[in-house]
């Protein structure tokens, strides 16, 4: 199973319907990005971090080829990069989008994408949202006493876990 981060875009005027405001980023290593990392980085318009790559790739090869590094040293040294920017690909994207102004708003599994777009808008769809008619109606719970109270335990009470008696602890 995937794990997928959901970020919603600032609410614009321009967004033709609300599902399109989300994107998800998976979780893990990405093989566009460790094979074509310039052009995954603009298929994502990632214009800084592609000018960041472009920086500290052209500036280590520099250095390579100055202090006399073989072609197959120069080689080892790009497919290593290669390989960790396939392994940050999904933080690189999280760090632009947060960049934007996307908020994180879950994580979410599922087998493919669609399995998780399915399982967050179901989720999403259930919560009172403000603006909502469900969200202005009262909430379901205690009819009495204070709002959510915490029950407080009898000083008589054992307690199970790494202290035997209750503020033992404190």
């Amino acid at each position: 199973m995937s794990v997928y981060t959901v970020h919603e875009a600032p609410a614009r005027a321009s967004a033709s319907s609300a599902a399109e405001r989300f994107t998800f980023v998976r979780d893990g290593f990405s093989w566009w990005a460790f094979l074509f990392a310039p052009l995954w980085m603009l298929r994502h318009r990632m214009w800084l971090v592609l000018v960041g790559y472009v920086v500290i790739c052209g500036g280590i090869e520099a250095a390579l080829v100055r202090f006399g590094a073989s072609g197959a040293a120069i080689m080892v040294v790009g497919l290593l990069i290669s390989l960790l920017v396939g392994l940050e690909a999904s933080t690189l994207r999280r760090l632009t989008l947060h960049r934007r102004g996307f908020a994180n708003v879950g994580v979410v599994s599922g087998d493919n994408l669609e399995d998780a777009e399915r399982r967050f808008f179901d989720a999403w769809l259930r919560q009172p949202r403000p603006g909502n008619s469900a969200a202005n109606a009262t909430p379901p719970g205690p009819t009495g006493g204070t709002p959510l109270s915490v029950p407080r335990v009898a000083q008589t009470a054992h307690v199970i876990g790494l202290f035997p008696e209750p503020g033992a602890g404190r």
